[in-house]
């Protein structure tokens, strides 16, 4: 019974949603998590008189809870002050995070706490859920990793050319 409802209400619904968020991507992902909670509610869904006006009456529901959220939101990031920025785009720092992507994750996640993050060895253990030891380790193992991956990165200088 879904499948057929689906087949036969699910684009008369999105333009019925698109219509009021004025957004056919919020439209589309609100017909959608109407279905979904429609299936979920098995048996009282199939019993129900008229199921397409409850699933559009969910997915507005859907489509307004979303929208306090993002209002919510919007609200305490600009409480928050401007965006952090933009990280660096020289050509070290794309090999560095080229490189970071190389390494095995665990290596990968204690470098970036310890060395991007900043955080104490043992406060990187703690996230990880590791011990400290453990994290050394991979410290170690990740700055070995790191170092023979970046050895072909050169600094860009002209050759020939000093500052004073």
């Amino acid at each position: 019974m879904i499948e057929q409802l689906y087949g036969a209400a699910f684009q008369r619904l999105v333009v019925q949603l698109y219509a009021v968020t004025g957004d056919l991507g919020e439209a589309q992902e609100a017909v959608q998590e109407a279905f979904v909670r429609g299936i979920q509610a098995g048996r009282r869904f199939e019993r129900l008189d008229n199921p397409e006006a409850w699933l559009c009456r969910v997915a507005i529901n859907v489509s307004r809870s979303r929208h306090r959220r993002r209002v919510f939101l919007d609200g305490l990031l600009r409480r928050a002050g401007p965006p952090p920025v933009v990280p660096d785009h020289s050509p070290e720092h794309l090999a560095l995070m080229a490189a970071l992507k190389r390494l095995p994750v665990p290596q990968r996640h204690a470098i970036a706490l310890h060395y991007l993050v900043d955080l104490p060895v043992d406060e990187v253990a703690d996230v990880l859920g590791v011990s400290l030891g453990t994290v050394k380790s991979r410290l170690s193992r990740g700055r070995r990793a790191l170092a023979a991956l970046l050895d072909d990165v050169r600094p860009l200088t002209t050759e020939g050319s000093h500052h004073v």
